[in-house]
């Protein structure tokens, strides 16, 4: 076993502990949400304390390693070759609504480059993970993107930045030009999965604007390995990204604005 594949298996036991602290508060009191950037980014105690679990394991595990965690920011050994990059709870409006599409993400990278990752769904059961070079596999059975077929047999996904209101660069357009070209557009609300999805093929591909590291390097690897391509757009809203099979990503890179 590597050194990456010995840390990805510990991770998966800590993200199935932190899947299952979130379902003690799931669809229960004492969620204390509270708001971040505005009234669509929201935090709960769910979030803080599933982050709290993560960083205790990292921190006591690996306490040369650094973390860039969404609560928290920044915190370990900085210099360090590894960094984890975990989004404790993603899909927290989904989780804050009771919707059961939410999950625990982690992403593992040394020297900057993704190596590992981890997606765990608890409420939905399905543990995604990868490894750099190895695949990328659903429950322990290895996953595949989608086979190519025309754009209208498509189904994508996407997301709308929580500053939709206030800024005019809100995705809208794009999601009204290709709506009626494909099968379906899905918002599941959470990053994470899409991605995941994307990887297993139940979607031909994906694109999202205004994310963070953490939304997206855990699933970007599960693409990849599962034999999909990832695509940066423009750097002009934080981190902007596409996904899809070989022939998903193509489809949808030609009608994206």
């Amino acid at each position: 076993m590597t050194q990456t594949e010995n840390y990805i298996s510990k991770a998966i036991a800590w993200a199935r502990e932190a899947g299952d602290l979130q379902l003690e508060y799931f669809r229960r009191h004492g969620l204390q949400i509270q708001t971040k950037q505005n009234a669509s980014d929201v935090v709960t105690a769910a979030d803080k304390a599933s982050e709290r679990l993560l960083t205790d394991h990292i921190l006591e595990c690996c306490p040369g390693h650094s973390i860039l965690s969404e609560e928290s920011g920044s915190m370990g050994d900085t210099d360090s070759e590894w960094k984890w990059v975990i989004d404790p709870l993603d899909g927290t409006t989904n989780f804050s609504q009771g919707l059961p599409v939410f999950c625990v993400s982690i992403a593992l990278q040394r020297y900057g480059e993704t190596v590992g990752a981890i997606v765990n769904a608890p409420y939905l059961g399905e543990i995604f993970h990868a490894i750099k070079g190895k695949g990328a596999w659903l429950n322990g059975a290895p996953i595949h993107c989608a086979e190519a077929k025309p754009l209208e047999e498509c189904v994508m996904a996407t997301g709308v930045p929580y500053d939709k209101a206030d800024n005019p660069d809100n995705n809208l357009e794009n999601i009204l030009n290709i709506a009626p070209r494909v099968r379906g557009i899905r918002r599941l609300g959470s990053a994470a999965l899409d991605l995941c999805y994307v990887g297993a093929g139940f979607i031909d591909a994906y694109w999202e604007l205004n994310l963070n590291p953490w939304d997206v390097e855990a699933g970007l690897l599960i693409v990849t390995e599962a034999g999909g391509k990832q695509h940066r757009l423009a750097d002009r809203r934080g981190v902007s990204v596409a996904a899809g099979s070989p022939e998903g990503l193509n489809h949808l890179l030609a009608l994206l604005k």
